[in-house]
């Protein structure tokens, strides 16, 4: 028999025993398996009696993974008397035990969320119009041109837009500071990667040319020493060259596309954009509906869930830089904030992510849903898409009944989506952000 007493919202205390017969038995097999580790006068090695080990090491000489075994057990079916969902790990303590009432054992146990689904079908969600305009097909023209652009090398004054390789390096309060020195940089001059400033005191300068850049680093700058603080740096000009940029003509179009003429060629752009445009749609519309029937729903989760997978999260983060060299401290002063900050960032992620999990499940569950043919060929096109270069056969494969399974949860989300989207209400966005 066991007992369950509610703690506080998503966290319960389970008392249950384990039975005299179960507890001796868990003994017996530490004691045969690890007795010969201690050492009794007048007996060789794994020949003294278990009680007299225990009156010597105390009770818990042989509490071992046996007794763990058969606490986990006996743990498992009080969890499924009383259905319990545990998320997390249980956390034992011992009550009371002897080997003639057995062992009461009180598990501390986190269960899973629950939700309480809102409205999730018919739901209204204004989406933009994703149109193709002119400007868009222009933007995409000018993006080809700057792709077939060559460099020129030029000896006349620097302009803004010229690219230039040079040397710098930075002192503050006299003194030169770390990660204010490089050699033959490259950067185009007014692209704004420097401070505020700099670039533009570059202006002017001739190859050869050695001048002093006189700033101020901004306040809110990564490197606390250096924060609102004037510095100046010694730069030298070493190349400058510009962007030559064809133009655009029926020459342009023949050399750098399948089509004779100017016209064409931004046909098939607008074409293409078009095809984009909807893919973006769909994406916008997907992602609207979801998240408003995630908002909709009312989760409960307990905070030990959200710190357990944030944690996780964090840890192999910490791994991944670690092989690079890296401290979550350096990593944190790259990125431009704190360590605090970050750990915030993470249980703010994995309490979203929970939330959305939480909701679709109930969905799921509500809906007794079972992935259509359609559910399973986008599960797999999505995983295809991510993975490139699958073949047309690949695909057809892994849609056979055999090969399935293991995109059965990305399917039941596509079902999910299918639901939601098939029956939401889209209103047009007047505006156009794109």
């Amino acid at each position: 028999m066991s007992e369950i007493t509610t703690i506080e919202n998503g966290k319960v205390k389970l008392t249950f025993k384990l039975s005299a017969e179960e507890y001796t038995k868990a003994l017996n097999a530490a004691y045969h398996r690890i007795g010969s580790k201690y050492a009794m006068p007048g007996f060789r090695n794994g020949k003294a009696p278990r009680r007299m080990i225990e009156r010597q090491y105390g009770d818990a000489a042989f509490w071992d993974k046996e007794l763990d075994m058969a606490v986990e057990k006996a743990c498992a079916d009080a969890v499924a008397e009383n259905k319990i969902l545990p998320a997390l790990a249980p956390e034992y303590s011992v009550l009371s035990y002897s080997e003639t009432d057995g062992c009461e054992i009180e598990a501390t146990i986190v269960t899973e969320p629950t939700v309480e689904l809102g409205q999730y079908k018919g739901i209204e969600i204004p989406v933009q119009e994703y149109n193709v305009t002119d400007e868009m097909v222009d933007a995409e023209l000018d993006k080809r041109r700057h792709e077939q652009a060559r460099m020129v090398s030029v000896e006349r004054p620097l302009e803004l837009g010229d690219t230039a390789v040079f040397d710098f390096a930075g002192f503050c309060d006299g003194e030169q500071f770390e990660g204010g020195t490089a050699e033959k940089y490259t950067m185009v001059i007014g692209s704004h990667q420097f401070i505020p400033g700099f670039e533009e005191q570059m202006v002017g300068m001739t190859i050869g040319e050695e001048r002093d850049v006189n700033v101020t680093f901004p306040e809110d700058y990564q490197a606390e020493n250096l924060k609102g603080k004037p510095a100046v740096f010694k730069v030298k000009l070493h190349e400058l060259s510009y962007e030559e940029l064809p133009e655009l003509n029926d020459e342009f179009a023949s050399e750098t596309s399948e089509f004779d003429t100017l016209d064409e060629l931004k046909a098939d752009i607008r074409r293409e954009l078009g095809i984009q445009a909807e893919k973006d749609r769909a994406v916008a519309i997907e992602s609207a509906v979801m998240q408003k029937a995630i908002d909709n729903a009312k989760v409960e989760v307990h905070p030990d869930i959200i710190s357990a997978e944030a944690h996780a999260e964090i840890h192999s983060l910490e791994h991944q830089l670690a092989d690079i060299g890296l401290k979550f401290e350096d990593y944190a002063k790259y990125m431009g904030t704190t360590v605090e900050d970050l750990h915030e960032r993470y249980h703010k992620m994995a309490a979203d992510q929970i939330k959305a999990r939480t909701v679709i499940q109930g969905i799921i569950d509500a809906e007794k849903l079972e992935p259509t043919d359609a559910d399973y060929e986008a599960a797999v096109n999505s995983y295809a898409e991510r993975s490139k270069g699958w073949t047309a056969e690949k695909i057809a494969e892994e849609l056979l009944p055999e090969n399935r399974k293991k995109y059965a949860q990305t399917a039941l989300y596509e079902a999910v989506v299918r639901i939601i989207k098939d029956s939401a209400v889209i209103t047009k966005k007047e505006e156009n952000n794109q």
